[in-house]
Formats: structure tokens, sequence, C-alpha cells
């Protein structure tokens, strides 16, 4: 099994159950990244995860301050934020704008890929 694990996420505040999940298993204390791909890449802007609770599980904010803070990575799909407007300037501390190729390169490298839909 691999050390490394890289979670989809593709919600949004839309339904903040789908949206919080990737992040909830990401806290599997091995190196993580939860890569926000579609509606879920506003979570990652300044304010984005905000608001966004499921009866039940930590409000997402808390959540993706805690993940971050044990050294998990947010990365934002770039192809999913240039249509929604979203730029360098707009994103919260610490996530990343990455290209395919990064996402490409972190799994052929040996991150083992996990998708919620």
């Amino acid at each position: 099994m691999s050390q490394r694990m890289i979670f989809q996420c593709t919600h949004g505040k839309e339904d903040p159950e789908r949206a919080m999940l990737p992040f909830v298993a990401a806290m599997a204390g091995i190196e993580t990244t939860v890569v926000c791909t579609v509606d879920a890449v506003w979570l990652g802007t300044k304010g984005g995860a905000g608001g966004v609770v499921s009866k039940g599980l930590t409000p997402l904010a808390d959540l993706v301050e805690e993940f971050r803070g044990n050294g998990g990575k947010v990365w934002l799909c770039g192809a999913c934020t240039k249509p929604r407007g979203i730029t360098e300037g707009d994103i919260a501390p610490g996530v990343t704008i990455v290209g395919a190729a990064t996402i490409i390169e972190a799994i052929a490298n040996g991150a083992t890929p996990i998708a919620f839909a």
C-alpha cells in the first residue's frame, strides 16, 4: 500500500456531506492531498469552506485547518478554477492551484488516488 494518498473532492457547498468526506478520510495520518475539482474548487477560496456543515461532522473550515496543520495539502484543479474566474489572489492561504500534470505525476510516483463522487 502506498504511504501517500490523493483524495478527489468534487462537491462544494451544494452538498456539504460529499464536500466534507474527502477531508475526513484524508485525516489518515499519512501523507495526503485533497484535490478539489469541479464545484469543490470554491472550497479552497478565502472563506470558501466557511458555513459548510453536515450533521455529525466537524465543520469543514475546522477540518481543513486541522488537515493543513497536520501537513495535508489542498490542491485546486487549474482547469476547474479558470472557467470560474478563481485566481491565485482568491485562494485561501496554503492552497495551491495545480495543473493535471502535477496530479498525474504524484500518482505516477506512487500516490494512491481515491475519488469521492
